[in-house]
């Protein structure tokens, strides 16, 4: 019975959000206790609540603090470089601006922690994708996809938390890995490319000369709601964006009134509210305008001594010199204070990222119930057991293959600690007795982490859908059937080189 209510709850909570019936917070707080009460435990609903909470508050804690340092970071110019490469690279061209967020997202996941690369991914991407008109579902999907193959890096998480519950080394792990891992992210990459075809066609291409040559665009209710085909339709959706300065730090003149629902409904009600400018960050469209050349809060001076303490924060996070909330929040204080001395400076920037620190670590408390009443009721172990006792006999040569197939729903369902301390140790015992190497069942079952990372489970997934303005229901079902993709190259390579 607790499987089959496990199931539905998880059937009841997706459906629930990807058909918007309900949000994303909502959902992980109302479905699971209403299914608690159910199993029979709504007694204990208040210790399986409190107890997931526990589990989360340092994941919490350091989301909070990490949007806060790194859009420090982003008001001062540090990443300004990185988003002029990509501007140069990209030429408004919508095929390379895809595969250009591929590849910056695939860089930044090297620090092993998906928030990060995906608060830089989309604070640099972010504009261009605004400026084109691009879907933003495009940027999430393809960011997810290409962190959760990048995931498996050894300070990524899953490697470790593989070699820790099967006794193992990471590197005999990983190591072999790297030409799966490889054909994995050459996957990501092709994926990119023919999305940003797509997106080619459907909006059309424009060189950054081009759009610089152009006028202004007109206002937001005179302009077209169409998709747009061709070069005209590019440089109309362009052009405004690329010829002014953003509004919304006290240094533009209300040049963001971009209208809001361009990308096929996808990032608001298309009202064309406009912003006058004058506020701090208060402007209706907010397009990160953090990455505006001349915005009040640059520190050019100050450069190299952000560079220095962002590269020594990353340092300290895979060195695990301290917990990795510690760190944020010091580098969060230390960022402050340096940039900005005085207090009423350094109120607005806290006040100018309240609204996503609000939202992700909701989110991430809200999960908390999910996470708690999954596991409370003991509708993982039940699950997990369910799963394993399903692998036919005659499988059992096969365990390794077994693995990464179960690799992709399982953490999906479950959280890493989940699927890698409680399933990867009954599916490494069935494969040992039928020869099949620990190593093996290892490395398989980091197949399905490029699915995992766009997890409801995953509080990371929430600070890029949060930061993208998009729909979480909507990015998952643009994502996973490109995840679950990858994750089987992944496996199929892996299969191929004989690495499992």
């Amino acid at each position: 019975m607790l499987t089959i209510l496990g199931f539905a709850m998880i059937a009841t909570f997706l459906v629930l959000i990807m058909t918007k019936k309900m949000s994303p917070i909502a959902a992980l707080v109302l479905i699971p206790a209403l299914f608690c009460v159910a199993v029979g435990q709504g007694a204990q609903l208040g210790d399986y609540v409190i107890e997931g909470v526990g589990n989360l508050a340092p994941t919490a804690a350091m989301l909070m603090f990490a949007i806060v340092y790194f859009g420090v970071m982003i008001d001062v110019g540090l990443f300004d470089p990185i988003v002029r490469g990509i501007l140069k690279f990209c030429q408004a061209d919508p095929m390379r601006i895809v595969v250009g967020t591929a590849v910056l997202a695939a860089i930044v996941s090297l620090d092993g922690d998906g928030s990060t690369t995906f608060m830089i991914t989309v604070s640099a991407m972010y504009p261009l994708y605004k400026r084109l008109k691009m879907s933003l579902v495009v940027m999430t999907g393809v960011a997810a996809t290409a962190n959760g193959v990048m995931n498996t890096l050894p300070w990524g998480g899953p490697t470790t938390r593989a070699a820790t519950a099967l006794k193992l080394d990471a590197s005999e792990i990983f190591v072999p890995m790297i030409p799966a891992l490889a054909m994995g992210l050459l996957a990501v990459f092709v994926l990119a490319y023919v999305l940003g075809l797509r997106e080619r066609k459907r909006l059309g291409m424009l060189t950054l000369d081009e759009a610089l040559a152009r006028e202004p665009a007109p206002a937001p209710e005179s302009v077209s709601t169409g998709a747009g085909a061709g070069g005209t339709g590019g440089a109309d959706r362009l052009r405004k964006d690329v010829t002014a300065s953003a509004g919304g730090t006290g240094t533009g003149a209300g040049a963001d009134s971009v209208d809001r629902g361009r990308d096929g409904g996808r990032d608001g009600d298309g009202d064309g509210g406009g912003d006058s400018g004058a506020g701090d960050g208060a402007g209706d469209d907010d397009a990160f305008q953090g990455l505006d050349p001349n915005r009040s809060t640059l520190r050019p001076k100050l450069y190299w001594f952000n560079a220095g303490l962002t590269v020594a924060l990353l340092a300290a996070m895979i060195t695990e010199l301290m917990p990795i909330p510690v760190l944020f929040l010091l580098g969060a204080a230390l960022a402050l204070t340096v940039n900005f001395p005085h207090m009423p400076d350094q109120r607005a920037r806290i006040a100018a990222h309240a609204d996503n620190v609000l939202n992700v670590s909701g989110m991430v408390f809200a999960a908390a119930v999910f996470t708690g009443v999954l596991t409370g009721t003991g509708m993982v172990e039940s699950m997990a057991d369910w799963v394993v006792g399903a692998v036919p006999e005659a499988m059992g040569p096969h365990m390794a293959l077994v693995t990464g197939l179960l690799s992709l729903p399982l953490t999906y369902f479950m959280s890493n600690d989940g699927f890698y301390f409680g399933v990867l140790p009954v599916l490494a015992e069935a494969g040992a007795a039928h020869g099949v190497s620990p190593l093996e069942i290892a490395r398989a079952s980091l197949a399905g982490q490029a699915l995992h990372m766009s997890s409801p489970l995953v509080p990371a997934v929430y600070v890029l859908v949060g930061m993208a303005k998009v729909e979480f229901g909507e990015h998952t079902r643009f994502t996973v059937k490109w995840a679950v993709l990858t994750s089987l190259v992944v496996l199929g390579a892996g299969i191929l080189f004989g690495i499992m």
